[in-house]
């Protein structure tokens, strides 16, 4: 027999298999059985229409905040100010309003071009510094909070026009705006992941830099556009959260990164860089809604939210760093 019809088998590789497994459809698996769980835990009341859409309006402002930080984590960064940016950008747009600006021009002004602004010096400090986003961005959280603070006097903002909860945080069609608003955002960013040029540059930088800098592509650039994306995600966010709550909080958004981050991650967003999805992130801010949802329900304070999202970011990372050893192997 020659050698040309030798037959290979092909090696059957079950690590490999549960990765791609997983990858696929691991995380939806995960949303159905804490939806079972919670099911049964509060038969009452979790699957009653109202607490679902409770669940979902709740889940659009992490939504939001997660595919901003998504595309950071994509270059392998992080963005650890997207809750101080939603708290400046809630405040300057209460205030622009208080101030008699219409509506919409302090939504376009101090929500969404304030955070793409705040984004854009988050990454410029990072090419020009050369340091990881990590100690960027902590350094940002403090002063765009102490921005807010100092604008605000440490006060609430409320008082303004009602129309800017009515059509922010109202329903259009029996639906929750902000809902609306978390979705539309999330196509727009997957079209960008999946059929762009910018997406697929932004996954191989993630990948490998290096390679992708001898192949052509503007890193500098790059991180410029992603932090952008992060911070106009963000300033969405901070309009969201003031018209929900009728009220400009200097304190808003506190910790919010630690969900934003965790909703990532536990979508299959690899840690690493250069991996993850769109539609798994929205996913992962799902089940973080559905997490804190049902510990509601069950009178669990809230301090304990912090520990269970914590306890999360290191179970989805650990998984992520065995499933990608598993791949190299």
């Amino acid at each position: 027999m020659s050698k040309s019809n030798v037959i290979v088998p092909a090696v059957n590789n079950p690590s490999r298999n549960f990765s791609t497994l997983w990858q696929e459809y691991g995380i939806v698996g995960v949303l159905i059985c804490l939806f079972i769980i919670s099911s049964i835990l509060s038969p009452q009341y979790f699957l009653t229409s109202d607490n679902l859409i409770q669940i979902l309006l709740q889940s659009s402002v992490m939504v939001l905040l997660a595919c901003g930080v998504f595309f950071t984590i994509l270059i392998a960064g992080i963005d650890l100010s997207v809750g101080s940016i939603l708290a400046l950008t809630g405040m300057v747009t209460a205030q622009m309003m208080m101030a008699g600006c219409p509506v919409w021009i302090a939504i376009l002004v101090g929500g969404v071009m304030l955070g793409a602004v705040l984004g854009l010096i988050n990454g410029f400090l990072v090419n020009m510094t050369g340091l990881h986003p990590f100690i960027i961005t902590l350094g940002t959280v403090a002063v765009y909070r102490g921005l807010t603070l100092i604008i605000s006097d440490a006060r609430s903002v409320f008082g303004f026009d009602p129309a800017f909860g009515d059509a922010i945080a109202g329903n259009l069609f029996s639906i929750p705006v902000p809902v609306i608003i978390a979705l539309v955002m999330a196509v727009i960013l997957w079209f960008i992941t999946r059929h762009t040029k910018l997406g697929r540059n932004i996954y191989a930088i993630g990948g490998n830099a290096q390679a992708a800098w001898f192949s052509g592509i503007n890193i500098k650039y790059h991180t410029l556009v992603v932090f952008m994306i992060s911070g106009i995600c963000a300033g969405i966010s901070g309009v969201i959260t003031v018209a929900r709550t009728a009220a400009a909080e200097p304190n808003a958004g506190i910790g919010f990164e630690t969900f934003a981050i965790a909703s990532a991650i536990i979508g299959g967003t690899s840690f690493f860089g250069g991996r993850g999805r769109v539609f798994g992130v929205v996913v992962g801010g799902l089940i973080i809604g559905v997490i804190s949802n049902i510990l509601n329900l069950m009178n669990v304070q809230t301090y304990y939210q912090q520990i269970v999202m914590g306890a999360l970011i290191i179970v989805a990372v650990t998984i992520d760093k065995l499933l990608s050893s598993s791949e190299g192997k």
